[in-house]
């Protein structure tokens, strides 16, 4: 079991990995175009943040295990992604936009959480 979270969590990361640096370093226009129809919604600052806290939330899941520091980290991370994604999908709910992959995201992020916090913990 212990491989799969692993690999789920490596998983996670890159794909929030790619999802903030795309937010920090393309403009609000630029996502627009890309299909990213919520940036209207949230301030350009408040954007940034939030591609800032998915790089961090990334590198959180997978750096702490393989530097062998604070491992705690790992499902505190994960769980500030899940709650992330709850945020996300009720964005894209309130819009009437497509919600299962960040409601995805977030049960996977959850699930990461509940089970590194508990019988797997690293």
């Amino acid at each position: 079991m212990d491989i799969w979270l692993w690999v789920v969590a490596a998983l996670l990361a890159v794909v929030f990995l790619g999802s903030g640096v795309s937010k920090l370093v393309k403009s609000r226009q630029s996502l627009f175009e890309a299909g990213m129809t919520y940036v209207q919604d949230i301030h350009p600052a408040a954007l940034k943040g939030i591609g800032l806290l998915e790089v961090a939330g990334a590198l959180t899941l997978v750096l702490p295990p393989v530097l062998e520091r604070s491992v705690d980290a790992v499902p505190v991370a994960a769980a500030g992604l899940a709650v992330m994604m709850l945020v996300a999908t009720a964005l894209h709910v309130r819009r009437r936009e497509p919600f299962l992959v960040p409601l995805v995201l977030a049960l996977v992020s959850g699930a990461l959480a509940v089970l590194r916090f508990g019988e797997y913990p690293l």
